[in-house]
């Protein structure tokens, strides 16, 4: 039985867990926000049983069926259980990154309107320090970890029962999510049963041969769980009823470290930029890696490099990488498998992970249309990607005029470059709004990541009257000059590079730079070649 054939509910995720006997063991690497008397280790029953006393909570703050939750508070995945715990009301949850800007913050919250913003004091505190109180837009405020002025604390609405579960119609809306926001302010996704647990959570729970979960698994995950990725991985990767899940919810490794030497994975997904902060680990001292058949990259492009560190950690025979590329409005479009095997073809041929893979047949088409006309172009050439999908959002909030804008009769606007070949493999080039007038900056920072071991990152900005700027970021924010040139000696002209710290770069909650802000601190001011209508 798999989540297509069976009407799952997001509300009684876990209670329909429980009832098919899971014996998964839950492992985090800290106690949940909302919990934290819980521990680090819990089970399925258990996770049930908190997801319904925190919708007693929510019912004794005046949470009624068809209000929209708002989450917004630092990094764990209770994102999960609370999301799960405001759906058993009938209401929709809407979970925002702590990452967002106390401004950025506030927009969204306006344009939710939610009847109860669940926030936790440093946050709340935060953004009240810096003139934005988000507690204003919202018709109550719950804080965890502690009191706050204009909030409730979990004692106040400790002890509510918890009505009978509802269950909403396949296609009304589930839960909102909003997408990265790296060219602006991010918009407001919302998605229904049928897109988010019976298309993307449904395809997920197969036993699909190398990437479909194992009873042995430990299965690892490390991303932002405010993503509307976390919804979908949990209920795909639980339903398999793994050994163990694994829970690790911050990138820096005096954390991450120990979880993953307590509880080695079989099978690990993160983000990039959290790939790379731990690549630096990755010394042949230690064996954190030393287990893991399948590494798994979705949320933003991700380096040959790191992608061959990875595997090479692995003790196994024949480790796997799978790179997934999608959007938050419509899961994933493409995936494509990279061997330890193909990166060595490839390193001195190509050395990017551009090449995006395939659709999966029967779920997922692409083509690539010019960017004038919006008509098919032939084979190979690049123009602005265009998807059709089942697992396509509802719309956006606030915002119904830009998410209609983006459909052109049933074909979706991603807002990426790429091609497409004759056997339906995806190239990516650009974000259209962040395109180069000559060649694709993505293309370009991969290989300076594989010539320059030395930076972290690297980010290229296009300048409408002058070339390119690369943003390089090392270790202690130098470079030399002489290597720089060597490296760049045969890439298209740019400017002199501008080197920072790792910490220099603005990111969004999954790790993606945040190219609008990074352009805005340079002072490179808001042109560029990319037109920006399809974002």
């Amino acid at each position: 039985m798999t989540l297509l054939s069976k009407p799952l509910h997001l509300g009684t995720l876990f209670d329909d867990l429980a009832a098919r006997g899971s014996t998964t063991a839950v492992r985090l690497s800290r106690p949940l926000d909302i919990a934290p008397e819980a521990g680090t280790e819990l089970d399925v029953p258990a996770a049930a049983d908190l997801v319904r006393r925190v919708s007693g909570w929510f019912a004794e703050a005046g949470v009624r069926p068809g209000d929209r939750v708002a989450i917004a508070k630092r990094n764990h995945w209770d994102y999960v259980l609370l999301a799960c715990a405001a759906a058993r009301l009938g209401a929709v949850p809407a979970s925002l990154s702590a990452h967002l800007s106390p401004e950025t913050l506030g927009i969204l919250l306006r344009r939710l309107e939610p009847a109860l913003l669940v926030t936790d004091t440093a946050l709340l505190e935060a953004a009240r320090g810096a003139g934005h109180d988000p507690s204003a837009h919202a018709a109550r405020t719950l804080a965890v970890g502690g009191r706050a002025e204009r909030a409730l604390c979990t004692d106040d609405v400790r002890g509510g029962s918890a009505p009978p579960p509802r269950r909403p119609h396949l296609d009304a809306p589930l839960a909102v999510m909003h997408t990265s926001g790296t060219t602006g302010v991010p918009k407001l996704a919302v998605h229904s049963t049928r897109t988010i647990l019976r298309r993307l959570a449904g395809f997920e729970s197969h036993r699909w041969p190398v990437l479909g979960s194992r009873r042995d698994d430990t299965v690892a995950s490390s991303f932002s769980y405010a993503h509307g990725r976390a919804l979908a991985w949990t209920a795909g990767v639980l339903w398999m009823f793994p050994a163990a899940v694994s829970l690790i919810t911050s990138p820096d490794w005096d954390e991450a470290g120990p979880a993953l030497r307590r509880h080695r994975p079989t099978t690990l997904e993160a983000q990039p930029s959290t790939l790379v902060r731990w690549q630096r680990h990755v010394d042949g001292k230690g064996d954190e890696f030393g287990r893991v058949r399948l590494f798994v990259s979705t949320f933003d492009a991700v380096h040959p490099s790191t992608v061959r560190t990875f595997l090479n950690a692995s003790r196994r025979r024949a480790p796997v990488w799978m790179q997934g590329w999608g959007q938050s409005e419509t899961g994933p479009l493409t995936f494509r498998f990279l061997t330890r095997r193909s990166l060595a073809r490839r390193q001195w041929v190509d050395p990017t992970t551009r090449n995006l893979g395939r659709p999966v047949p029967g779920r997922t088409r692409l083509r690539a249309v010019d960017t004038r006309t919006l008509r098919p172009l032939p084979a190979g050439e690049p123009g602005l990607l265009f998807c059709r999908t089942d697992a396509l959002c509802l719309g956006y909030v606030g915002e119904e005029g830009r998410w209609r804008s983006k459909l052109v009769g049933q074909w979706w606007s991603t807002g990426d470059i790429g091609s497409v070949d004759r056997t339906g493999a995806v190239r990516l080039v650009d974000r259209e709004v962040d395109s180069l007038s000559d060649g694709g900056c993505l293309e370009i920072e991969d290989v300076v990541d594989e010539r320059l071991p030395q930076a972290l990152d690297c980010v290229v900005l296009g300048v409408a009257d002058g070339p390119p700027v690369p943003v390089v970021a090392t270790e202690d924010g130098t470079l030399a000059p002489g290597v720089w040139k060597e490296a760049v000696v045969d890439l298209p002209t740019m400017a002199e590079p501008v080197v920072l710290t790792w910490g220099d770069l603005p990111r969004t909650g999954t790790g993606k730079v945040r190219r609008g802000a990074l352009r805005e601190s340079l002072g490179l001011g808001p042109d560029a070649p990319g037109k920006g209508r399809w974002t």
